[in-house]
């Protein structure tokens, strides 16, 4: 079963856990430092808390779970035949979680495809290069470099 993604920032992960658990009658699945995600039945939604006080938006980023790596890799053909921008992460950690991933950037958010491969004990891998896109998004990829032809005035 696929299901959506949402992943919020929260300015007080306790208060945010005890609204959600009453609103989707759930427990959360995970529990860590400035983090909780929810694992709902109905609707099928993984629902992610991230504590984040300063975000100036309520929406971390957005994505779609799905249940293997084969799904992964044919939804990045699917996506990538239609011309939508996606960066591959491959084998990652994010969220207290090892996943395989890609993300596409568009309509205003990033989205993220992936798939759980295990539990870890870290949110997410040793950081990367800033990029002022991604400040406030949970393991968003360093996009790649992209080439801007100049043309000189004469």
């Amino acid at each position: 079963m696929s299901r959506l993604q949402l992943a919020l920032n929260v300015r007080n992960l306790e208060a945010a856990i005890a609204h959600y658990s009453k609103l989707f009658d759930a427990a959360p699945a995970k529990i860590r430092p400035g983090y909780a995600n929810f694992a709902i039945e109905n609707p099928p939604l993984k629902l992610v808390l991230i504590e984040n006080p300063e975000a100036t938006d309520s929406i971390n980023h957005l994505g779609v779970e799905v249940q293997s790596v084969d799904e992964v890799r044919a939804e990045h053909d699917r996506i990538t035949n239609t011309g939508l921008s996606t960066w591959v992460e491959g084998e990652t950690t994010c969220c207290y979680a090892v996943q395989d991933k890609f993300w596409v950037e568009g309509g205003d958010h990033r989205y993220e495809v992936y798939t759980v491969l295990a539990d870890a004990d870290q949110m997410k891998n040793t950081p990367k290069v800033a990029d002022v896109r991604s400040a406030e998004v949970c393991c968003a990829p360093t996009p790649q470099p992209v080439k801007i032809a100049v043309r000189a005035e004469v």
